[in-house]
């Protein structure tokens, strides 16, 4: 497991607390990786086309294109 610090804005971390407080999740840390597991896969197949068109167009355009990150 690794820590990580983040910055969230006031409201989203108080309607957080309130899951966690109704039982909804067993802890914050639960929510947390919960929350971005989803997100994670909710994106994954537009991050996949978007990471193979990069590919495709430096492949097409040549190697001395820079590469978008």
């Amino acid at each position: 497991m690794t820590t990580v610090q983040i910055q969230i804005p006031d409201q989203l971390l108080q309607q957080a607390r309130y899951w966690v407080q109704q039982g909804w999740v067993a802890n914050m840390d639960d929510l947390i990786s919960e929350s971005m597991r989803r997100y994670l896969e909710s994106h994954r197949e537009s991050m996949t086309e978007r990471f193979i068109r990069e590919d495709v167009d430096w492949g097409l355009h040549g190697q001395n294109q820079p590469r978008k990150v």
